[in-house]
């Protein structure tokens, strides 16, 4: 009797014991890629479920968005400037199965792909078009490292160019470069007014000369101006009619 008794304590305990190593718990941001007999059988998840014991072996795989540093990279522009150039690239899984099977670490894959396809997009791109056209270029980058791991089963969300360092010679000519088109915008601003000036001017002569009195209320108008400023100078504007007699008997 003492026999089968222990008997069943051990083979409960066995029991117990492959139970342990069956049960396996999935979180709801993973999921379990199953291979048996190192053949792929599926994916199970989230929540509980059971594998057999030392048949069956499990890989788990987190479907949360990942984050990952592209580290700087030298590139040379298409207009041969050297440029150190940094991303953040966002991506998940969305085939747990292909992510294990078709590729040995997708984060590793996904990050080599990522710095490559920088370097030689970067470098097709003038410095000028990389620095004002950032959104578009964004979306090339996006869209071709995509397009390279969507057989591993990642989705490529976002890429964003972080920053772009220039050697310091470069930053002042183009400090040089923007002042020089500052003063060229300034100048033609002040053409573009003296020619509006100008025109004012001769449509404001051609009034006068049909109306000469006009001209006799303009200096009025200016004696005005000039006694409220200064009060010590007074002008006395001589009408042209008074003078003309004189002209006229010299001539």
């Amino acid at each position: 009797m003492s026999v089968a008794l222990a008997l069943l304590v051990a083979v409960a305990f066995f029991i117990l014991i492959l139970l342990m190593f069956s049960i396996r718990i999935a979180r709801e941001y993973e999921r379990g890629v199953i291979f048996r007999l190192g053949r792929l059988i599926g994916e199970k998840g989230p929540g509980l479920f059971l594998l057999i014991p030392v048949i069956d072996r499990m890989v788990k795989v987190d479907l949360r968005t990942i984050t990952m540093n592209v580290p700087p990279q030298e590139v040379i522009t298409r207009d041969n400037v050297p440029a150190k150039v940094n991303a953040v690239v966002y991506f998940r899984v969305m085939d747990p199965s292909k992510s294990i099977v078709e590729v040995e670490d997708y984060i590793s894959a996904t990050s080599q792909i990522a710095q490559t396809t920088l370097r030689s997009t970067l470098g097709q791109a003038e410095l000028d078009h990389l620095l004002s056209e950032r959104e578009k270029i964004n979306q090339q980058l996006q869209q071709i490292i995509d397009d390279q791991t969507e057989p591993w089963g990642i989705k490529v969300s976002t890429v964003e160019v972080k920053d772009v360092e220039i050697p310091q010679t470069m930053q002042r000519a183009m400090a040089r470069q923007a002042e020089a088109e500052r003063e060229r915008r300034a100048k033609v601003i002040a053409a573009e007014g003296e020619f509006q000036a100008s025109e004012k001017l001769a449509q404001a002569a051609g009034v006068i000369s049909t109306q000469p009195i006009a001209l006799q209320l303009r200096f009025l108008q200016t004696l005005g101006e000039v006694a409220a400023e200064n009060n010590s100078t007074t002008i006395f504007p001589v009408p042209i009619d008074i003078i003309k007699p004189l002209l006229g008997k010299n001539g």
